[in-house]
């Protein structure tokens, strides 16, 4: 059967199609096989790795104010960037990028909890480094690489649309079997050998003794071979971290998601040129603080940042806050990831009417609806910690899925937005700057994802929640679980809250004003394009 001729647009590209939303949505599937382990990575180096929490917070500072910086270097190098590749310049950075998450993403999980601090402290540094700038290197000229695939907004609003799938994907797959292959529930075997990976702090000796662990501390009768080890001090089964098997899942992650950006690479088309003068002032090149500024005065795209780093303050911020509640609180830490994805399943059930919605009614005004529905998942998140023991999960999930269909909104039509917040840019001033307005939203996403976990780490250490480090997640008492709780609550309602600031409130660009910026400026581009003789 002869195949059917590849139809072509009017430049002699081949038209525009799932292909593309395919591959694109490939690419965010492999930025998330790497991106799903941060809330990984605090987890491993807390209670694997034991790092003290005032010391972790601080090196987490350190490693995300470098994140922050390189995102805004690293898209003007792209900019300005005119060497011919093969590949062509975006898909030749994303490769790179590629190739080095495929190292980076295992070496911040080098699994060694004896060695001494400021060993420890080095091997994080540099294996985080190695990691996040070959993220950037991937992500910068990825997410860029929407605004000239296709010049459609509805075609746009479909490759958003599919990257949020793709990312949902990458993020779902380890976010659920991850954690039940990297914890492990004890069961009595006569031994209690599993108290070997505690570092037993002075003054706690007592409570880590052996002899607390043959006896069922609920009913006090002993343990018989196969039963749940209870712990002492909550009454939940204990769960232990087995930090060398985080190692090996990174590096599979790292293989799968270099297989997923090559199948990106052979089937996306770029459309637009990418190496199109930036600016019309003859092609000077781009100015990194007169660019911040320009950034600044953007209106929706400091809505789109906000609104994102209101997630990732909130969200990545409860991660590893909200791993350690289920294993302390729940006892169900290896549970954790399925219970996560099903408060998500309303994105996957929204995903597939996005496109007619955005259509009907416009990206801000979807995402607007959305916003309003997390706010009321935020809020019953706030109740589940008034609510007894035994109903506390299923309030929980409850704001949850609410919580999860104001982010599936958000998420399918974010990056659409943003491109959109490009054009804003290039429509109020005549100067094009993709790369930099996007690496510098990326710049405050990065900085959300670096104080945010820090400050709660530093909180969790602090009497307010009186989390102990040395004492990993099985000697946390009843009442530290309890206040981890509430601060997983607060930090959901706090994403909640900026999702809705963000994308209601400062983001100005509605249907309307999307219609009439694409006609002015499809309207320059005409008077602009060189006349044939």
């Amino acid at each position: 059967m002869a195949k059917k001729p590849i139809q072509l647009d009017a430049n002699g590209k081949r038209k525009f199609g799932i292909r593309d939303k395919l591959a694109y949505a490939a690419g965010d599937f492999g930025c998330n096989m790497s991106f799903s382990l941060k809330g990984t990575v605090q987890t491993f180096w807390l209670v694997f790795m034991m790092m003290e929490t005032g010391l972790f917070s601080l090196l987490l500072l350190i490693v995300q104010a470098w994140d922050a910086i390189n995102d805004p270097l690293i898209g003007s190098l792209i900019d300005n960037d005119k060497r011919k590749y093969r590949l062509g310049k975006y898909k030749t950075y994303i490769l790179i990028g590629a190739l080095g998450l495929l190292v980076g993403g295992a070496a911040v999980f080098l699994p060694f909890p004896n060695a001494n601090t400021v060993i420890k402290a080095v091997l994080f540094i540099l294996g985080y480094i190695v990691w996040d700038a070959a993220y950037t290197m991937a992500n910068v000229p990825y997410g860029t690489m929407l605004n000239i695939v296709t010049e459609d907004t509805a075609e746009r609003a479909s490759l958003s649309v599919f990257r949020s799938i793709g990312g949902a994907v990458g993020g779902m797959i380890p976010g659920m079997i991850l954690p039940m292959l990297i914890w492990q529930k004890i069961t009595y075997d006569g031994s209690t050998s599993f108290l070997d990976r505690i570092e037993i702090p002075k003054g706690a000796e007592s409570t880590f003794a052996p002899e607390n662990f043959h006896n069922n501390p609920i009913t006090g009768e002993a343990y018989e071979i196969g039963d749940k080890v209870l712990s002492p001090l909550t009454g939940n089964q204990l769960e232990i971290l087995l930090g060398e098997k985080v190692f090996w899942a990174a590096l599979i992650m790292g293989v799968l998601g270099f297989v997923a950006f090559i199948f990106m690479i052979k089937n996306i088309t770029i459309r637009g040129n990418e190496y199109a003068e930036l600016n019309k002032e003859g092609g000077e090149k781009v100015n990194l603080f007169k660019s911040f500024g320009t950034f600044m005065k953007n209106r929706p795209a400091v809505g789109c940042t906000i609104a994102a780093m209101g997630m990732f303050l909130g969200m990545q911020s409860a991660t590893t806050a909200t791993t350690i509640m289920f294993a302390t609180h729940f006892g169900q830490a290896s549970l954790s990831g399925i219970v996560q994805m099903i408060g998500f399943l309303p994105m996957f059930i929204f995903m597939p009417f996005a496109t007619k919605l955005v259509k009907k009614y416009g990206k801000k005004e979807v995402a607007s609806v959305g916003s309003i529905a997390g706010l009321v998942g935020g809020l019953v998140l706030c109740i589940f910690p008034l609510c007894p023991k035994n109903i506390q999960l299923i309030v929980y999930m409850i704001g949850l899925i609410f919580f999860g269909l104001g982010m599936g909104f958000y998420n399918c039509v974010s990056w659409a937005m943003m491109g959109d917040a490009i054009d804003y840019s290039e429509w109020k001033t005549g100067k094009r700057e993709e790369g930099v307005v996007y690496a510098l939203h990326s710049f405050f996403r990065k900085l959300a994802q670096g104080v945010g976990p820090a400050a709660v780490i530093a909180i969790m250490g602090t009497s307010i929640i009186g989390y102990d480090s040395a004492l990993g997640t099985i000697g946390q008492s009843a009442e530290t679980a309890g206040r981890l709780c509430w601060l997983v609550a607060g930090l959901y309602l706090l994403s909640a809250v900026c999702q809705f600031v963000g994308v209601a409130l400062i983001y100005n660009i509605d249907r309307k004003t999307v219609e009439k910026m694409n006609a002015e400026l499809a309207a320059r581009k005409a008077v602009e394009a060189p006349v044939e003789e």
